[in-house]
Formats: C-alpha cells, sequence, structure tokens
C-alpha cells in the first residue's frame, strides 16, 4: 500500500522533528508534490526512503520547506519606523538590548538590525540572537555573501559601511558578523529566549496554520520583556492582539502589555 500524506507527515516527524500539521496543508502539499516529482520520485513512500539515506537530499528537502525567501531592508518603510519610532521608545538609558531574529533564514534580517542598532550603539555593544530551523541556510548567513539583488534595497550609506564589493558580490564585514549569535531553532517545539527587548519575526508565520500561531504569539509574549516588542511581516497583521496582551504601536509592531 502506497504511503498517503497523513503516513508521510508522521515519517517526517520521527525523521526531523518537524510537525507538517501546523503547516497550512494546501500550500505545503503543493509545493512537496511539485519537489517529490521533480526529482523523479513516484511518491511519498518512495521520497521518504531516500531522504533517510541521502543526506543532500535531506538537506535539499529541509531548505525548501523552510522556504528562504529574504533580502535586506525588505519594506524599507518599516525599517525607517524601526530605527526613528520603535527603537528610540524600548532603548533605555545605558542599556544593552536583547533582540531575537527569529526564522533569520539567510542572514538579511539581523544583518540589518544590527546596521541600524549601530546608529545607537557602538557595534561592540550589539549583540543579536538569530535563529532558524534550516541548519544550511544558517551556514550560509554565518559566511555573510550577498549578490546585487539581496543588497538592492539597502541604504547607500550601509552597503558604504558594512560591505567589501568583490564583483557583484558583497561581503559583510567581520565587526558587523561579530554581533549576530547564529543557531537552529524549531519555532513549534523548541524553548524560546526570555526577556528580548525586540523580536523580530517577518514573513513565515503566514505559512502556519491558525492553530500553530496562536501558540507561537503566546510563546512571543512570554519571550518579551516587559515592553518589548514584536516586529511582523507586512501579511502578518494580528488582528486579535489583545488576545495575546499584545497593543499596536505602528502597524507591523506590538508591544507587551503584560504576561499571559
Amino acid at each position: 500500500m502506497s504511503m498517503n500524506y497523513e503516513g508521510f507527515k508522521k515519517e517526517i516527524f520521527k525523521l526531523t522533528g518537524i510537525d507538517l500539521n501546523s503547516y497550512k496543508e494546501r500550500q505545503m502539499k503543493r509545493r512537496l508534490n511539485s519537489l517529490i516529482s521533480k526529482r523523479g520520485f513516484e511518491g511519498y513512500q518512495q521520497y521518504v526512503e531516500a531522504l533517510k539515506k541521502d543526506f543532500r537530499l535531506y538537506e535539499e528537502f529541509m531548505s525548501y520547506i523552510t522556504i528562504n525567501v529574504s533580502e535586506f531592508y525588505r519594506n524599507p518603510d518599516q525599517w525607517v519606523k524601526l530605527k526613528e519610532i520603535i527603537l528610540p521608545m524600548i532603548i533605555k538609558e545605558n542599556k544593552r538590548l536583547k533582540v531575537w531574529s527569529a526564522a533569520c533564514s539567510s542572514g538579511e534580517e539581523p544583518y540589518t538590525i544590527a546596521m541600524i542598532l549601530n546608529e545607537f550603539f557602538p557595534l561592540e555593544e550589539i549583540k543579536i540572537f538569530a535563529t532558524d530551523l534550516d541548519k544550511e541556510i544558517l551556514e550560509k548567513a554565518k559566511k555573510g555573501v550577498y549578490n546585487e539583488k539581496s543588497v538592492a534595497n539597502l541604504p547607500k550609506a550601509y552597503l558604504q559601511k558594512y560591505f567589501i564589493r568583490d564583483g557583484n558580490t558583497y561581503h559583510i564585514k567581520d565587526q558587523l558578523k561579530k554581533c549576530i549569535e547564529f543557531k537552529q531553532h524549531n519555532l513549534l517545539s523548541d524553548e524560546y529566549p526570555s526577556n528580548c527587548d525586540l523580536i523580530v519575526c517577518r514573513n513565515v508565520l503566514i505559512y502556519f496554520t491558525e492553530e500553530a500561531k496562536i501558540e507561537i504569539y503566546k510563546k512571543f509574549n512570554r519571550a518579551l520583556a516587559p515592553s518589548g516588542v514584536l516586529f511582523v511581516g507586512s501579511t502578518e497583521q494580528i488582528l486579535l492582539y489583545t488576545n495575546y496582551n499584545f497593543r499596536p504601536v505602528q502597524t507591523f509592531f506590538y508591544q507587551k502589555e503584560r504576561d499571559l
């Protein structure tokens, strides 16, 4: 008997610890069926067996389901709001901020945050905790090498200050790299950091089910320090923010009012 999607989800959970039940099924099935077909497998059973034996295939699968789409300064007006409104609001005198860039993909977001924070603090005082589910993409993030398309939205001053250009390639300078600690993390199952002044998690929750999102928002509330702020993506407004003890301070920015 051939394996159905339910069986596939169970096998993937055993193999990777990733619970595909928390992802929107129609979107995920469409993506996976396309990948399985592209690789020449006849169905879930054959593909799962191959994943267990072929590490490259496994790495590709992990990258594929964690949907890595990122660029520097995506939705520029929101980054301007972060710099001009949100950070001045949460920075206390002489206090280092605890910042978490969740689902950071290939590193564009945490590096962008570090550049903006450098307008308020010296680089040696900036520490950003950046996490993603995909180990391979985290290795890319640590290298800090990007193409022209990826840096197209960045203010020119940032490009000149924080990158070394090599033809059409841009390398993050070591001083900025030292501000970021990259680590693997599963938003659905791993423990969250605590007492964060700012959590940035953009353009990933749209792939999760409503039930999974509810749990993640609750965990974000607990992970924030009093009056800490959650910064979400441009398609991810939290409509029932009071359910998670948040209040909107700007569009896509939610401040913690009290513990859940």
